[in-house]
Order: C-alpha cells, then sequence, then structure tokens
C-alpha cells in the first residue's frame, strides 16, 4: 500500500503532538503546523492525500479559511474539520445539509477527543481504501 500523507493543523500543542503520534502509529506519514499561516506556507508545496484541520485557531474560523483554500488548490483531497467548539460553547454545526456543505468546504466533521480507531476509519472510508 502506498504511504499515506496527512497533514495536521492545530493551535494546541498537546492536541496536535497526541493526534501526530497516534497517526504516525498506524503507519501514516504525518506533515503538521501549528498555525493557519504554517498550514497556507506549507501547502505551497506540499500536497498531501488527507487533511485535519482544528476550527478555531489565530481566527476564530481559521479552519474554515484553510479548508476553503485547501479545496481551491487541491479540490480531491479529503478535509476533516476537528473542533471542541460545541463542547466549549455549546454551538454545534455539521454537514448535514446541503446549505452547511455550501459554505462549510470540509468532507467530515469531528468533535475534539477522537478515537484513534475512529479517525483510522474516518480517514480510510474518505480515501476509499
Amino acid at each position: 500500500m502506498k504511504e499515506i500523507k496527512v497533514f495536521v493543523v492545530d493551535d494546541d500543542p498537546d492536541y496536535l503532538f497526541q493526534t501526530v503520534t497516534m497517526l504516525e502509529s498506524k503507519g501514516y506519514s504525518v506533515i503538521s503546523a501549528d498555525s493557519q499561516k504554517e498550514a497556507e506556507e506549507i501547502l505551497g508545496s506540499f500536497k498531501p492525500d488527507i487533511a485535519l484541520f482544528d476550527l478555531m485557531m489565530e481566527q476564530q474560523d481559521s479552519g474554515f479559511i484553510l479548508c476553503y483554500r485547501m479545496k481551491r488548490k487541491y479540490p480531491g483531497v479529503p478535509v476533516i474539520l476537528t473542533t471542541a467548539v460545541s463542547k466549549e460553547t455549546g454551538m454545534s454545526f455539521g454537514l448535514n445539509s446541503e446549505e452547511e456543505r455550501s459554505w462549510i468546504k470540509a468532507d467530515k466533521y469531528l468533535e475534539k477527543g477522537i478515537n484513534i480507531e475512529v479517525l483510522d476509519k474516518e480517514i480510510k472510508k474518505l480515501l476509499k481504501i
């Protein structure tokens, strides 16, 4: 099987380290960034097979912006958007309606606290492997 390149972006260093470590333990090749700005620089020269973006980083909508820019540059690359916003604020959203999918350019939305087995399954489903 070909090496799968996962791009993980999160401004929480502990969560980023944990996610990268878990993905590498499953055999994925992982590139990471800790900000929207750094992620945009990396995307200038790196095409991942799949991306995992935190929703709120420098800006409250950093993840949305990264999803949009990723889809413009690499339309076929699946994006998983992660957040703890529902737990922290009570606000919720998803990708259930056509309207939500029209402005949220992610392919999957997951609440943080993601079990590695669930994440691995979602990655494989999105990549059809």
